[in-house]
C-alpha cells in the first residue's frame, strides 16, 4: 500500500500543477513463487492470480489510487510486449544459451552469486540455512541450461548512463550502491527457467521448453501500458503478430518431432558467440520519446517508484534492458525504505504484518494516507505502530487542521466572506512590517506565501514527506498566530464599541477599574470609532490571512488527503476551478468564503471527529 499511496501522491501532485499525469499500478502474477503458493492452496495459479488481483484492486480503490491502468502480467496484451521484447533482444544479438549455476532464492525470484549469499542460523527453526545477504531469505544451489541477457555488454554504457544522471535513483545512497554493484558484480543475466520447473510463466518464443524469466516479464508491465509495440513500432507489431503465427505452426507441427530435436533446433547462440554491437536501431529512442510524449503514451516514464529491496531489478536489470533494446530509458527511480513493527522486518513468517483494510476501516483512508506520508521513510525505514497513528491523528489532524478550520469557521464573531471581501475590495491592508508592531503578521504572510514553493521543491525532490512537514508547519504556526493575536478579543471590543454604554444613575457608584481593565476599555475604542475601525480591520486581517493559510494548505494536501482537503475548501467555499496549484497563493482568491457545505455544530460532525479506540 505504501509503494502506491506514494506513486498516487506523486501523480496527484503532477494534476494538481496543471500536468497531464499517467499513473500505472498491478500485479505481477508470475513467477516460481506464485506457482508453490497456488499449489498450496490447491487452486490452478490463474484462478490463485485472479483471487489475489481481485484484492489488490480493491486496496487500489479504497485507498484512493487515481490509476490510469491497473495492469496483470496475465493479461494479453502484455504476453504480446513481452514476446516482442523477446525477440527483439535476440535479433540484436542479445541473447544465447548456457549452462547456469548458483543460487537461487525462490523469494526473491534471482539467482545470487557466491559472494552475496552466507549460513544464517533461523531465528524461526534454529536451523543454519543459506541465505541471501541483502534479503535474508533462503537460497537454494541450482544447476539448469537456459538463455542469457548478455547484461555485460552494455555495462560501460550503464556506467556512462549513471554518471550523467547522478539523480537517477533516489535517494543519493542507493544510487552509489547500484553503480558499486553494477561496477564489482554484474553478470550476464540467466533471463529463462526450465518449463518443468517453472510451468507458470510465459513461454520462450519458439521454445516451449523454457519460461521467460519472471522480472523481464514484469518489468516489461511498463511498456505495456505505453503501447508498445503497437503505438511504438508498428512495423515490430506486423512482425511480433506474424512470429506469432509461425510459432504456432510450427508448435503444432513439433507434436510430430522429438524434444531433442526442436531443442536442438531453437538455440540461438551460446556463450562463445560474439558479443552484439550497439549499433542504433531502425527506431532511435529520442524519436521514440518524441512519438511516445505525442501519442500521450506516457514513456519514458518520469519516475518508478519501488521498494529498496527491488531497487536492483529497476535500476540494473531494467536500464541494461532498455539499453540492449535501443529504448529510451526512465528518468528517476524512487526507492523508498520499508516499514517496520516495532522495529523489527514485517513478515508474515514472523507474523508481525500489518492488514491495510483493518486499518483504514478504523482510522479513515485519508488518515492513514497522511500517516504512511508523515512517517513513511524514502531513505530510512518508518516504524508502524497504531500507538503512532493516533498522535499523528490526535495532534496533526485533529488538534491542528481540523482544530484551525473549526476556529476560524465556526464562529458567528466573525465571518470569512466579509474578511476576504474588505481585503480584496482594499478596504483593509494586508502587508505588515516585520520587526514592527504587526510583526506576527509579517510572519503568517510570509509563511503563507512561501509554503507552495517549499512544497513544490520538496516534490521535484521526490520527497513528499518533506512537503508535507512544510505544509503542516503552515497549519501549526496558524494556530499560534490566533492564539497569538486573538481575534475573539477582537471581536468581544468590537461587540463593546457597538453597545450602548448604561447610562449611571446619580445615586449610582462609581465603577472601579484596575489598571488591566482601564487599558482593556481604552483598546477597545468604546467611544473611538477611529479606534473601532483600526480593530475591525484588525480582526478581519487576522481571519483573512487564517483563511488563507486554510485555503493555500487545503489546496495542496489534495494531493495527499483528497477527500478530507476537499472538506476542508467546501466548508471555505472555495470554487472547484480555483483548487489548482495556481490559486495556492496569497491573495489569489476573492471568490471564496460563503460554504458550499455547512462547518457542522457538534464534535462529531468536525473534520477529524474522535477515534472510537485509540490503542
Amino acid at each position: 500500500m505504501y509503494s502506491m499511496v506514494l506513486a498516487d501522491v506523486l501523480k496527484r501532485w503532477q494534476t494538481l500543477r496543471g500536468r497531464p499525469a499517467l499513473l500505472c499500478t498491478g500485479t505481477d502474477e508470475h513467477g516460481l513463487k506464485v506457482q508453490q503458493a497456488a499449489a498450496r492452496a490447491g487452486v490452478p495459479p490463474k484462478q490463485f492470480c485472479d483471487e489475489n488481483a481481485a484484492v489488490f484492486a480493491d486496496l487500489a480503490r479504497r485507498a484512493l489510487i487515481d490509476a490510469t491502468f491497473f495492469i496483470r502480467t496475465t493479461d494479453p496484451d502484455h504476453a504480446a510486449a513481452v514476446r516482442a521484447i523477446w525477440r527483439r533482444l535476440r535479433r540484436r544479438g542479445y541473447v544465447y544459451q548456457a549452462r547456469h549455476q548458483g543460487w537461487y532464492c525462490v523469494s526473491d525470484e534471482t539467482f545470487y552469486p557466491e559472494n552475496l549469499v552466507e549460513k544464517r542460523r533461523s531465528p524461526v527453526t534454529g536451523k543454519v540455512e543459506t541465505v541471501a545477504v541483502e534479503s535474508g531469505q533462503v537460497v537454494e544451489w541450482t544447476e539448469e541450461r537456459n538463455y542469457h541477457f548478455r547484461m555485460t555488454a552494455v555495462r560501460d554504457r550503464l556506467l556512462a548512463f549513471y554518471r550523467e544522471n547522478p539523480d537517477f535513483v533516489v535517494p543519493a545512497a542507493r544510487m552509489a550502491e547500484v553503480v558499486d554493484w553494477v561496477t564489482h558484480h554484474l553478470e550476464d543475466l540467466s533471463i529463462s527457467r526450465p518449463a518443468s520447473r517453472l510451468a507458470w510463466a510465459l513461454p520462450v518464443p519458439e521454445d516451449q521448453t523454457q519460461t521467460i524469466y519472471v522480472w523481464v516479464d514484469a518489468l516489461a508491465n511498463y511498456l505495456t501500458k505505453a503501447g508498445y509495440p503497437d503505438r511504438w513500432a508498428p512495423e515490430e507489431a506486423q512482425e511480433e503478430a506474424e512470429a506469432a503465427a509461425v510459432a504456432a505452426a510450427e508448435a503444432e507441427r513439433d507434436m510430430e518431432t522429438s524434444t531433442e530435436a526442436e531443442t536442438t533446433r531453437d538455440a540461438v547462440g551460446d556463450e562463445s558467440a560474439e558479443p552484439p554491437r550497439d549499433t542504433p536501431s531502425s527506431l532511435p529512442a529520442r524519436t521514440l520519446e518524441q512519438r511516445q510524449r505525442q501519442e500521450g503514451g506516457g514513456w519514458p516514464a518520469d519516475v518508478h517508484v519501488v521498494g529498496k529491496d527491488i531497487v536492483r531489478f529497476h535500476a540494473v536489470y531494467w536500464p541494461a534492458l532498455l539499453l540492449a533494446l535501443d529504448l529510451p530509458l526512465p528518468r528517476q527511480i524512487l526507492s523508498h525504505a520499508h516499514w517496520t513493527l516495532g522495529r523489527r522486518k514485517m513478515s508474515k513468517s514472523v507474523g508481525n504484518v500489518v492488514n491495510p483494510f483493518y486499518a483504514m476501516d478504523r482510522f479513515g483512508v485519508d488518515a492513514m494516507r497522511y500517516y504512511l506520508m508523515h512517517d513513511g521513510g524514502i531513505e530510512y525505514d518508518g516504524d508502524y505502530g497504531n500507538e503512532h497513528i493516533v498522535e499523528r491523528y490526535k495532534k496533526g489532524l485533529q488538534g491542528g487542521l481540523g482544530n484551525l478550520l473549526g476556529r476560524v469557521t465556526r464562529t458567528t464573531r466573525w465571518n470569512v466572506r466579509t474578511a476576504v471581501v474588505r481585503v480584496h475590495g482594499g478596504v483593509v491592508e494586508v502587508e505588515a512590517t516585520a520587526g514592527g508592531s504587526d510583526a506576527d503578521v509579517a510572519a503568517q504572510v510570509a509563511a503563507v506565501r512561501a509554503v507552495a514553493g517549499l512544497a513544490a521543491d520538496h516534490m521535484a525532490r521526490l520527497d513528499p514527506r518533506a512537503a508535507l512537514h512544510a505544509m503542516m508547519d503552515v497549519v501549526y504556526q496558524t494556530n499560534k498566530f490566533l492564539h497569538d493575536t486573538a481575534p475573539w478579543t477582537l471581536a468581544t471590543q468590537i461587540a463593546a464599541s457597538s453597545s450602548p454604554s448604561p447610562s449611571l444613575s446619580p445615586s449610582s457608584p462609581s465603577p472601579i477599574l484596575s489598571a488591566d481593565s482601564r487599558g482593556a476599555a481604552d483598546s477597545a475604542g468604546a467611544t473611538n470609532p477611529d479606534n473601532a475601525s483600526a480593530t475591525r480591520a484588525r480582526l478581519d486581517r487576522v481571519v483573512y490571512l487564517a483563511a488563507e493559510a486554510l485555503r493555500v494548505v487545503g489546496i495542496l494536501l489534495q494531493a495527499i488527503m483528497p477527500e478530507k482537503a476537499a472538506e476542508v475548501l467546501n466548508v471555505l467555499g472555495v470554487g472547484h476551478a480555483h483548487r489548482t496549484f495556481a490559486h495556492a497563493q496569497l491573495n489569489a482568491d476573492s471568490a471564496y468564503g460563503v460554504p458550499l457545505r455547512p462547518p457542522g455544530k457538534g464534535k462529531y460532525e468536525s473534520l477529524f471527529p474522535p477515534l472510537p479506540v485509540e490503542n
